[in-house]
């Protein structure tokens, strides 16, 4: 098996589910899944075709909840749709890492001052959307989870 790619390389991101369509419990279930776009934005899959494996992803919860949940991390690099007649649409296989220590809502992400740049705080319709690593080790901090000597973020 194929250890994940070096910190210097990971990339972050902040994927985006319906909890009536998609719950990211299933993934904690299952432990690795399948993920395809919920809808098939041609933003959206250009954010998908750039994952990698090894990159790390904050689940966010939509409507109702609309708030992080858990972190997955991609363990299959982008392919074709095995569902798409088409083979336009690609999708990945991420594996659930750990639930969030405490949920972080949208209200709260968008009064942190550290996080004004997140693409996706802007626009909630987007489905995938690239963090930088400060924003991650931040949105991290405010669920509780916290680097520490010998102990790298998640």
């Amino acid at each position: 098996m194929k250890t994940a790619p070096p910190s210097s390389t990971r990339r972050y991101w902040f994927f985006s589910a319906d909890p009536h369509h998609y719950h990211w419990d299933t993934l904690f279930v299952k432990g690795k899944e399948l993920y395809r776009l919920p809808n098939v934005r041609p933003e959206n899959l250009r954010q998908l075709k750039l994952t990698k494996r090894g990159d790390r992803v904050l689940c966010y919860h939509a409507a109702p909840e609309r708030a992080l949940y858990a972190i997955a991390e991609v363990f299959r690099d982008p392919y074709p749709d095995p569902h798409d007649p088409d083979g336009k649409n690609v999708v990945i296989d991420l594996r659930s890492l750990e639930r969030l220590p405490r949920q972080v809502t949208l209200v709260e992400m968008r009064e942190n001052r550290a996080l004004r740049k997140v693409k996706f705080l802007k626009n909630v319709r987007l489905s995938i959307s690239p963090l930088e690593l400060a924003d991650y080790a931040e949105i991290l901090r405010m669920a509780g989870i916290v680097a520490q000597p010998g102990f790298p973020l998640p």
